[in-house]
């Protein structure tokens, strides 16, 4: 059983530790309120000893054969296939995912970190012609060094694993950032995994925090090669300056604001199934989540009332209940800033077909519909249990709505009719889009990534792998070159 007593600490060069700043930080349930456990907080000494530990990890890992290093990346699979129950739990407790939330985020890592566990007999180099008589160039694939992630708090298991897993596959050491708001899910539950899998000590390391005691010292320490950010658009284009500025690159996951479109010859039923679980899973949490529902003028009315019929039915309330569809928020800003954006959306003429209740973390579904595009419910992430719907003539005018965002990270597209929902979503200026089916789709062998303001860099399978390793000339002359002088 995994005891959250036991890893309420940092972990740092193999070891459990307090943090050595005075301050603690409190992990609490955000439907109870209830206080789980707390951390000492990291000090800017603690980043440098993981950082150091990760270096020095690093140059171990790489001394081990490539086949057992992908035993050990599969023993991480299993950790996490026999402790489910006890994970399910912790995701519940500390996120406020409901049981169908933490069952689709474990089986995600279980097929990253599978993944991942391949990565260390993919590194392939290439041996290629010389202009030179007697020479041989030589390119070989080599880890780009050690890896600083920042976890988000949304889905922190899968969207930390998502760089760790491939990052240490491919011979990084990495030293993990876990959100305030989420130091077990998306930090030591993956630090004990790690550990129980076998990897050198000092290999992964975890430093529970915030900004205001570190500041950006976990980005611009000299050690990190890449860092690999899972946020908002806001913080992620500082992170990215911080990066650029110190020589190191940026890996962005940001924000989203997709667009899911319905053209006239949808199946309507289908359609509405598939737009509720785009934006009300996880309560509407997920950067990849429908923030705007497009509709035909002809359907409108009718997708409009089994919409509303469908959203109205999802039952709100304590994520331990498995009837529960949609449970907390991650705090209460976060409900307080939702209810800030519903009534100005009022104000500015959507209408509120669907109007929840906010109390404290609680966020019941709104449904606001006669969305324009120059409202604030149109053009900012909302992040939480609220959707625009909004009508359009033509698949032209479609597109339109949908690319005016500054984001670009996913949608969809229904039609009974496949290529023309292609050939329309090639229009979409977007990272991802999906015809017939929801927008919130990760695979572990298809690029994924976003556009514009979502984001820079893609990840997963090959894209991972090109990501998290460097290309390394070496050549050899047999014979001996003539010089001019």
């Amino acid at each position: 059983m995994l005891d959250i007593k036991l890893i309420n600490k940092q972990y740092i060069a193999g070891t459990w530790r307090d943090g050595k700043s005075n301050r603690t930080l409190a992990d609490k349930n955000p439907y109870s309120g209830e206080v789980i456990t707390e951390f000492k907080m990291a000090s800017t000494d603690d980043v440098d000893a993981a950082y150091q530990a990760a270096e020095a990890g690093m140059d171990e890992w790489n001394q081990i054969n490539p086949y057992k290093q992908r035993d050990i990346l599969e023993n991480a699979v299993s950790y996490v296939e026999e402790h489910e129950e006890d994970i399910t739990n912790i995701i519940i407790d500390e996120l406020g995912g409901t049981h169908l939330k933490a069952a689709f985020e474990i089986s995600l890592v279980k097929n990253m970190l599978k993944e991942a566990a391949t990565f260390p007999l993919k590194k392939e180099g290439k041996i290629l012609p010389s202009m030179e008589d007697g020479k041989e160039n030589r390119l070989y694939r080599m880890p780009a060094g050690v890896v600083g992630v920042i976890s988000p708090f949304n889905f922190p298991f899968f969207l930390s694993v998502k760089s760790i897993g491939p990052a240490i596959g491919a011979g990084n050491g990495v030293v993990l950032k876990a959100h305030e708001e989420t130091p077990i899910v998306g930090g030591t539950l993956i630090a004990k995994i790690f550990e129980e899998a076998g990897v050198p000590k000092g290999l992964f390391n975890v430093v529970v925090t915030d900004i205001s005691e570190i500041g950006d010292s976990f980005v611009e320490h000299p050690i990190p090669r890449i860092i690999s950010f899972t946020g908002s658009t806001t913080v992620g284009r500082h992170i990215a300056q911080q990066a650029v500025k110190n020589f190191k690159k940026p890996l962005l996951e940001l924000g989203g604001n997709s667009a899911f479109i319905v053209l006239d010859d949808a199946d309507i039923d289908y359609a509405v199934n598939a737009a509720a679980f785009s934006r009300f899973t996880h309560q509407g949490q997920i950067c990849m989540s429908a923030n705007r529902i497009i509709v035909h003028q002809s359907i409108y009315d009718e997708f409009i009332a089994k919409y509303k019929k469908k959203i109205a039915a999802l039952k709100t309330g304590d994520p331990r209940d498995p009837d529960t569809v949609i449970g907390p928020v991650v705090n209460e800003d976060a409900a307080q800033r939702l209810k800030a954006i519903i009534e100005k959306g009022i104000e500015q003429g959507a209408t509120p077909v669907l109007k929840g209740n906010i109390s404290g973390n609680m966020v019941e579904p709104t449904i606001l519909t006669d969305v324009t595009s120059d409202m604030a419910v149109a053009q900012e992430e909302m992040f939480g249990p609220v959707v625009g719907v909004t009508p359009f003539e033509t698949d032209k005018e479609a597109v339109r709505i949908a690319n005016n965002t500054k984001f670009g990270l996913s949608g969809a597209v229904h039609t009974a009719d496949g290529e023309r929902g292609v050939q329309l979503a090639k229009m979409i200026h977007t990272g991802m889009i999906h015809v017939n089916d929801i927008t919130i789709n990760d695979e572990p062998i298809i690029a994924f990534g976003g556009e514009k303001q979502s984001g820079l860099g893609r990840l997963n399978g090959e894209w991972s792998l090109e990501e998290f390793t460097t290309m390394k000339w070496i050549s050899i002359n047999y014979g001996q070159r003539q010089f001019p002088y």
